[in-house]
């Protein structure tokens, strides 16, 4: 709890629907079985040599979860600037969707984060 308090941006009703979802950080080998857990993964598009750069979220996963992580990554992203360059940036690659993909792969960004934070026990530094 005090790890995810730690950041700019996730306060502790947040904080405490990320804990509650996860459970135990053990339960989770990788930050990917995390983000896959959460449903922030990608579907695959592909035959042969052809693999679709176009693709849908899966959303296969924990709805509270993942509506926890997009919001706080939406807060996240107004308080530190590597998330805010990194939105940004996100944004302005496509023309469609722009807000929606870039929040999602804001909170893909912040679900490494949270995965590092919980599973080595440590407090957010900014620097």
């Amino acid at each position: 709890y005090q790890s995810l308090i730690s950041v700019n941006g996730i306060g502790p009703v947040i904080s405490s629907g990320i804990i509650s979802e996860i459970g135990t950080i053990a339960s989770f080998q990788s930050h990917d079985k995390l983000a896959k857990f959460a449903g922030l993964t990608w579907r695959k598009r592909q035959s042969g040599n052809y693999s679709s750069d176009e693709t849908e979220m899966t959303k296969t996963g924990n709805p509270y979860l993942r509506y926890y992580l997009i919001e706080a990554a939406s807060s996240v992203k107004n308080h530190i600037p590597e998330f805010k360059e990194y939105y940004r940036k996100k944004y302005y690659e496509v023309t469609t969707h722009q807000h929606k993909r870039a929040l999602a792969l804001t909170a893909r960004k912040l679900v490494r984060m949270i995965f590092a934070l919980l599973s080595k026990n440590r407090i957010y530094s900014n620097y």
